[in-house]
């Protein structure tokens, strides 16, 4: 990363790491651009862009408020309408897919030059490549049955957490409320919620895959609930949390669930729950282009 001091010393102009938002314009900043980093304040701005008077130092933010502030600027500017990219799903997962498949290949290739074709042939792809793979198949699984839902409901798809390396799945805006959704696709493994505690001891439920713990995919779907709600800042609009699994093995009656109030489904539920009656009063087309503005496609 390279670096070029500014006139002012609180500020540094930086290639940035990671995707941010000016805080003066609300332009997007990806990754790789050059921006001023104002390090008081923890917060960045485009090169052209300068602040109107130097503002007596603010107390530093907490590094975990950065996704929540970069989100809020880029969703509450005001902007001239412009064409949304609903995104490509499942596309952050295949070049991930892809960058570790041809990173093995010429790894092999370079240490075997004789025999590395022959080594590639015969050898498997590691389970965590073909993890990425399996992802982005889910992904654009869920995707293809997303679009199929009812007008108005529309869909956005691999949206960037800004100052983060992560991403939102899928995003449904409808009637029934604003969808975050976490795609998995768990071949022949069955979802299930276990209870413990109860009546001497607290409740505690946890989300079990083919018997193994699920509880970092119900945090996560927690946290991206959390920053989609400050981003629309307005308790009328319902934000609800689903993680929808593909090819598990759900029973023939039942299998459904929610733990700790996320909703464990799989496509064709989901669909239904979101086209479900309205719950409150949305101007759908608003709400999805504020999102796309805050959510960056990945």
């Amino acid at each position: 990363m390279t670096t070029e001091p500014t006139a002012t010393s609180g500020e540094k102009q930086m290639r940035l790491r990671f995707d941010g938002v000016c805080h003066l314009c609300g332009t997007v900043l990806p990754a790789g651009t050059q921006a001023v980093y104002e390090r008081a304040a923890r917060r960045v701005r485009c090169v052209s862009c300068r602040p109107a008077a130097t503002p007596a130092p603010a107390e530093a933010a907490p590094a975990w408020s950065a996704p929540f502030e970069q989100i809020r600027t880029a969703s509450e500017r005001a902007l001239e309408p412009v064409e949304i990219d609903e995104g490509t799903a499942g596309a952050s997962a295949r070049r991930e897919y892809e960058r570790r498949r041809d990173s093995r290949e010429q790894r092999n290739r370079s240490n075997h030059p004789k025999l590395g074709g022959l080594i590639l042939a015969l050898s498997d792809e590691p389970a965590s490549t073909r993890s990425w793979e399996r992802g982005a198949i889910g992904e654009e699984k869920l995707a293809a049955r997303l679009e199929t839902l009812p007008a108005p409901a529309r869909a956005l798809h691999d949206r960037r957490i800004p100052g983060t390396r992560a991403n939102i799945d899928h995003i449904a805006v409808a009637n029934s409320g604003v969808w975050v959704i976490d795609a998995k696709r768990y071949k022949d493994k069955r979802p299930a919620l276990h209870v413990d505690g109860g009546i001497l001891r607290p409740r505690v439920e946890t989300l079990k895959i083919g018997g193994r713990d699920g509880s970092k995919l119900v945090a996560g779907v927690h946290k991206q609930i959390a920053l989609m709600t400050h981003t629309l800042d307005d308790p009328g609009i319902p934000v609800r949390g689903a993680l929808c699994f593909l090819d598990a093995d759900w029973p023939m009656i039942g299998g459904s669930f929610t733990v700790d109030d996320i909703q464990v489904l799989w496509p064709r539920l989901l669909l239904k729950r979101i086209a479900a009656a309205p719950d409150a009063a949305i101007d759908i087309d608003a709400v999805h282009a504020r999102i796309a503005r805050a959510f960056p496609v990945a």
